[in-house]
């Protein structure tokens, strides 16, 4: 199915409110694949965008799933009395940093009921025998990995392709497993660098993600054996996506540095460097949803420096546009590349 894309663009999904229905439709329309974000949702408001969605547009679109990890056992007091340190400052409280990551199944069943064209996961593999269930109710279904190892996991469940995470991308980490060792949250592979190794590894369509802005970068992945690009930072200025205005600020201003980190949510993400990322990185212990939970009031307070500004390596590169015109965009720079490469290649 993703062969097929008219614009080889997957427009990624972003949790927290980024992907909207009107970006998931607008995508679509200008013949890439839009992702609307189930994991921070509830079953009611994914409900809600699933039918906004098929309101909008009919072309194909995409959902994605966080797959449950284990309920984290570390002892969160001391983190706990920093980040609430920090609140007090903000004015604010900090949440009840508990394990609440069990609306997985409820999720699950609306899109088989609602035959989601693709359905992706991250964070975790779904079971072989919801991969089968997903197959009768007519969806494709991709799995995020960031390594040959992974890949390998993912196909013996029957995915039927991979979206491949490159230490470069914003936002959290696609690992199938967090080793609670390092923010990187395991082998640490850039996008064509683990782009290369999968191909390698597994016979499966593959998806290249992170740290790709431009045409050009659609190109290279192309060219090096994936069947499309998901860009995700990328749409985060488009008119149609929901990033918060302090959110667009920190993008717009591009003088801060990335780095990974599980201050926010307790889970390894690639961020813009900010005030809290800088002060609770070395301190943060690997418990999402928790952490999630336990910083979302001082994240709810819109300041950039308490914020997480989830970008990937290349941001400074975006611009802001509507969603259509940036498919379009890439559409046009991705064929050029192509051809001048060709060209240099037949000595012309």
């Amino acid at each position: 199915m993703l062969e097929r894309l008219a614009v080889p663009v997957i427009a990624a999904p972003m949790a927290g409110g980024a992907s909207t229905p009107k970006l998931v439709a607008e995508v679509g329309s200008a013949g890439g694949l839009g992702f609307l974000a189930a994991g921070l949702l509830t079953v009611e408001a994914l409900a809600a965008q699933l039918a906004e969605v098929s309101g909008l547009t009919d072309q194909p679109f995409g959902v994605n799933l966080f797959v449950p990890g284990s309920q984290s056992t570390v002892d969160l007091s001391v983190y706990r009395e920093r980040v609430a340190a920090q609140a007090a400052l903000a004015g604010v409280t900090p949440g009840t940093p508990v394990w609440d990551d069990d609306s997985y199944p409820a999720k699950l069943e609306l899109v088989l009921a609602m035959r989601v064209p693709v359905v992706s996961f991250t964070f975790g593999l779904p079971g072989a025998d919801e991969v089968r269930r997903l197959h009768a109710a007519g969806s494709y279904v991709v799995v995020t990995v960031t390594t040959p190892a992974e890949a390998k996991q993912a196909a013996q469940i029957g995915a039927d392709a991979l979206c491949v995470q490159g230490l470069d991308a914003g936002g959290h980490r696609g690992t199938l497993t967090d080793d609670g060792v390092s923010p990187g949250g395991g082998e640490l592979l850039g996008t064509l660098a683990a782009l290369r190794l999968v191909a390698a590894a597994v016979d499966l369509p593959l998806v290249a993600a992170g740290g790709l802005a431009t045409g050009a970068d659609v190109a290279a992945v192309v060219t090096a054996g994936a069947v499309a690009a998901q860009l995700g930072t990328a749409f985060l200025l488009c008119p149609e996506a929901g990033t918060a205005p302090g959110y667009r600020m920190a993008l717009q201003e591009k003088n801060r540095r990335t780095a990974l980190t599980r201050a926010f949510s307790g889970r390894p993400a690639r961020g813009l460097v900010n005030r809290f990322l800088t002060e609770n990185t070395a301190h943060a212990p690997a418990a999402y949803p928790n952490l999630h939970l336990m910083t979302k009031p001082i994240r709810a307070t819109g300041d950039p420096e308490l914020m997480s500004l989830w970008a990937g390596q290349t941001y400074s590169l975006i611009e802001s546009a509507p969603a259509a015109e940036v498919v379009r965009r890439l559409d046009v720079q991705a064929r050029t590349a192509i051809r001048n490469a060709a060209a240099r290649f037949a000595g012309e």
